[in-house]
């Protein structure tokens, strides 16, 4: 007896998913590996730290890189994630013709609560497969920030966790430093 196959669903297909009704137009979905997840709602602290880390980095950002907040990249052809935020390779056209593929993106941040688990278990794993040269998951639940880099097949080889008096810094720009204490207050 053969084990019953899953049907990968491919980043055009979810398109024509939406184009045609079958995801509603406002449904807050993500495509992992083929797979539909769901995304959390988003609660006050939650977006608080999105919009602190947004304000920060368009304000360092001094033309040398676009923020994206909330918006798909294209990891290959079955999964489009929508991060919290990403430090993009500036694009002439800002990404209007398409989405940051992996090679596009210096830093890609998730911000997680209620999400972790799907954060570090499920797009942590993809992310390194993609080559996202570094994620940072900021955990509102623990308030620390994870730093991970060096992706491989197996993930990120290089795990740093900072908490209340460490600085983060982009490996791209390290002259931009994100005080966890300041970020993660409540």
């Amino acid at each position: 007896m053969l084990a019953p196959a899953k049907h990968q669903i491919s980043v055009e297909e979810y398109y024509r998913m939406a184009e045609t009704g079958v995801l509603d137009p406002d449904a807050r979905v993500e495509l992992i590996d083929g797979q539909i997840y769901d995304m959390s709602p988003v609660g006050p602290f939650h977006g608080s730290v999105t919009d602190f880390l947004t304000q920060f980095f368009v304000l360092a950002a001094k033309g040398r890189w676009v923020t994206r907040v909330q918006n798909p990249t294209r990891l290959h052809n079955f999964s489009e994630p929508q991060p919290d935020i990403m430090l993009l390779k500036p694009s002439a056209n800002f990404y209007r013709r398409r989405h940051p593929q992996p090679e596009d993106v210096f830093l890609l941040v998730e911000i997680s609560d209620s999400s972790l688990d799907k954060d570090r278990n499920i797009k942590l794993p993809a992310y390194a497969r993609a080559g996202i040269l570094e994620v940072w998951i900021v955990d509102l639940n623990e308030q620390t920030i994870e730093v991970y880099r060096q992706p491989n097949f197996a993930g990120y080889a290089e795990k740093t966790i900072l908490r209340e008096g460490d600085k983060a810094s982009p490996q791209s720009f390290p002259d931009v430093m994100v005080d966890a204490a300041e970020l993660l207050k409540r």
